[in-house]
């Protein structure tokens, strides 16, 4: 286990590169400081899970990620390029992409059926229909929903809809996996699933940045980051199996 040095220039092998991201929320009039002076890098193929306590700005830092919310200052880099300046439609591309987001509550369409779900943000980026039937029966056969596609989520369990939450954002293929909180609404089965899933496709390269308030959720990752108050206060890298029990305590630690 060893604990991360600071991050230097940008290098061309990095998938995201963070730099002085800043965001501040106006409660009742008042600034919280959600994010403040965030760096950060991620390579390709990593698997990391950001973690703190409640208010720690995990959720914000996602979302500023995925260009849901807009940093006050700071810069992104995205596969080398500059993000954080695009437009709400230049970053809606981006997520149809290169970008897939699965969150707490799955946000699937409730009107629509697992495969339309799935299959939607593959349309929607312009993809033959034929390849985005065939990409939506591949993921739904690999996480055990190919017996669901014509169910509506309302018919699904929490585990099930949070598959097909994933399903629909990997359809695309996208280089970048965020998931906020993705076991937070689910039973211990459904959490096992999911987390199981997510290590499975890390191991074939995906690369996956998980926020997560739960410790034991934070250690399958290969690295963890700890934000409190905005801020990091530590980044731990797991560099082999038998330092993950330590690094898992350290992790626990750190939440207390």
């Amino acid at each position: 286990m060893k604990r991360r040095e600071p991050s230097s220039p940008q290098a061309p092998a990095d998938m995201l590169l963070v730099e002085g991201l800043v965001k501040t929320h106006r409660v009742d009039g008042s600034a919280a400081h959600a994010v403040r002076g965030i760096d950060l890098r991620i390579r390709p193929g990593e698997f990391v899970a950001v973690t703190g306590p409640s208010g720690a700005g995990k959720s914000t830092l996602l979302h500023l990620l995925g260009g849901l919310e807009r940093p006050d200052s700071g810069r992104i880099f995205l596969n080398g390029s500059r993000v954080d300046g695009l437009s709400e439609a230049r970053w809606a591309v981006l997520r149809r992409r290169s970008v897939g987001i699965v969150f707490q509550f799955f946000n699937l369409v409730s009107t629509l059926t697992v495969a339309d779900n799935v299959e939607l943000p593959g349309l929607l980026a312009g993809l033959p229909p034929g390849k985005v039937r065939a990409l939506r029966k591949e993921l739904l056969a690999e996480l055990g929903l190919e017996g669901k596609k014509d169910s509506t989520p309302s018919d699904l369990s929490g585990g099930e809809q949070q598959r097909a939450a994933l399903a629909r954002a990997l359809v695309n293929s996208p280089g970048l996996l965020l998931a906020d909180e993705p076991t937070g609404s689910l039973d211990s089965k459904g959490t096992r699933e999911v987390l199981r899933l997510l290590s499975r496709y890390h191991q074939r390269g995906q690369t996956i940045l998980l926020v997560t308030h739960d410790a034991n959720v934070a250690s399958v990752a290969d690295r963890v980051i700890s934000l409190f108050d905005g801020q990091v206060v530590d980044d731990i890298s797991f560099d082999d199996p038998p330092a993950r029990t330590q690094a898992a305590a350290d992790v626990v630690r750190l939440m207390g």
